[in-house]
């Protein structure tokens, strides 16, 4: 009789450890560590012997290449997110926090798809079908064809999904909730996550169903449950959104199938979900044009341009240490620009001042390509002085103080002309600027040019006023 073989799993992170401990090593949460059979049974049991394998056929790097099949779901905006629809034959774990909208836009799709004639089947295990019911009359998708289901045994999901004709796609809502009978631990555990994942996927596999699973959301903003689970499927979506805010915003972490850099806008509304064509209007829609302190970035997400204002302030402190808060940037990347602007620029915002940094519209920035336009309403802020209301910024500030091109220029001030900006504040060393722009460029070296230039502005706005 071989020695019983047993483990201790982090049931928040995953994380292997070799002895039971208070305090897990790779998350640091609390009572998290559990004992566990690797067998999946309780006190180990007789190994067996390995099975002798059987050599597989190899080939070359060179040859045909098929494009994956996809399944499009007709919603414009998860189609970008997924690269064009869903994949036949491959896994998608979409995340978020609760009631942000991930039973919504699943449920939307799935009503789309089975009008245009794909058998689709809904597995609720949070949820009773009279529930599920309910939403879809809310969402106007009760016409539908969509198959439900009320279960979280994986055995008994895999034989409903095996009778009858095969799926198209399957939505399991969610993985937390799964168990199987070969894991002999509570649901939500590590283990029966991962043992009713792997079941899915092989299900997707072998049957050439795209599975879509849905994840919750930690405090931390991850998906709950082992880490692991991301790196077991084919994409990883991510639902971003305020509930201040009436939108919702779709992000790909990742995708073997697409573009990893890819969002879609959706707009919230009592009847679900609603495609935003143009993201820009909907962030620019609120904006006080005569505001000191605020900033037009021109970004990209992926393919895709995108403008949003980003508002600074800088206020007298009342406290021994100066506050900086940031809203939908890094704050990190504000201490930078902030040493950058005092250091070579003359700009004092030490020890007398409180920062304040937010992305209007609850819209979180990733590319550095907002530094420019974070110096910009920086000093304006401190100046008081409002920026031109038809002018976009963007451009990487380096610590020597040297504005640094970006990518897609072209494209950022395509965008900008279209929504009526006219002017653009970007690095001299562009070199792919649009040959039949209308806009005015103001090309900057470095970042005391910028001060220099607002400087200019204010100067020649008070020589304008005691004139009058």
């Amino acid at each position: 009789m071989a020695k019983a073989r047993t483990q201790f799993v982090c049931q928040n992170c995953g994380t292997l450890h070799s002895r039971w401990a208070g305090k897990c090593e790779g998350c640091g949460e609390w009572n998290t560590i559990i004992e566990e059979d690797p067998t999946g049974g309780i006190g180990g049991g007789p190994t067996r012997a390995p099975k002798k394998g059987r050599p597989v056929a190899l080939t070359t790097l060179s040859g045909e290449i098929e494009d994956a099949p996809r399944i499009e779901t007709g919603i414009s905006e998860l189609d970008r997110v997924t690269g064009g629809g869903f994949v036949r034959g491959s896994a998608l774990l979409v995340g978020g926090d609760p009631g942000i909208g991930k039973s919504t836009v699943l449920m939307q799709a799935a009503a789309a798809l089975s009008r245009r004639k794909h058998r689709v089947i809904y597995v609720s295990g949070e949820e009773a079908i009279a529930q599920v019911r309910l939403r879809a009359q809310r969402l106007g998708a009760a016409d539908s064809d969509v198959l439900l289901a009320a279960e979280t045994n994986v055995e008994d999901i895999l034989a409903t999904l095996s009778e009858g004709k095969r799926p198209d796609l399957v939505i399991i809502d969610s993985i937390q909730t799964l168990w199987s009978d070969t894991a002999d631990s509570a649901p939500g555990t590590v283990t029966q996550v991962r043992t009713g994942v792997q079941a899915m996927i092989r299900f997707a596999k072998q049957t050439g169903t795209a599975v879509v699973l849905v994840g919750h959301v930690t405090k931390e903003g991850q998906i709950a449950g082992p880490r692991v689970v991301e790196h077991m499927v084919d994409a990883v979506l991510y639902f971003e959104g305020d509930r201040g805010h009436h939108y919702r915003i779709l992000r790909t972490v990742k995708n073997r199938f697409g573009p990893t850099d890819e969002i879609g806008v959706f707009e919230m509304s009592d009847r679900g979900l609603r495609e935003v064509a143009n993201p820009s209007e909907l962030f620019l829609g609120e904006r006080n044009e005569k505001s000191p302190g605020a900033a037009v970035f021109a970004g990209m997400e992926g393919t895709r341009p995108l403008l949003v204002e980003v508002q600074a302030l800088v206020a007298p402190t009342s406290l021994g240490t100066p506050r900086r808060a940031v809203v939908g940037w890094d704050s990190a990347r504000l201490s930078m620009i902030l040493a950058v602007l005092e250091a070579h620029c003359g700009v004092r915002l030490g020890q007398h001042d409180d920062v304040y940094l937010n992305v209007a519209g609850g819209y979180r920035i990733s590319e550095p390509a907002a530094d420019l336009a974070v110096a910009s309403a920086l000093v304006s802020s401190l100046a008081g002085l409002a920026l031109p209301a038809d002018c976009v910024y963007f451009g990487e500030v380096s610590l020597s103080g040297a504005v640094r091109p970006v990518a897609h220029t072209a494209q950022r001030l395509k965008e900008a002309e279209k929504l009526g900006f006219s002017q653009a504040v970007l690095p001299s060393a562009t070199t792919d600027l649009p040959k039949n722009g209308n806009g005015r460029w103001s090309e900057m070296e470095s970042l005391p040019d910028l001060v220099a230039r607002i400087a200019g502005s204010r100067r020649a706005l008070q020589q304008s006023d005691e004139a009058e």
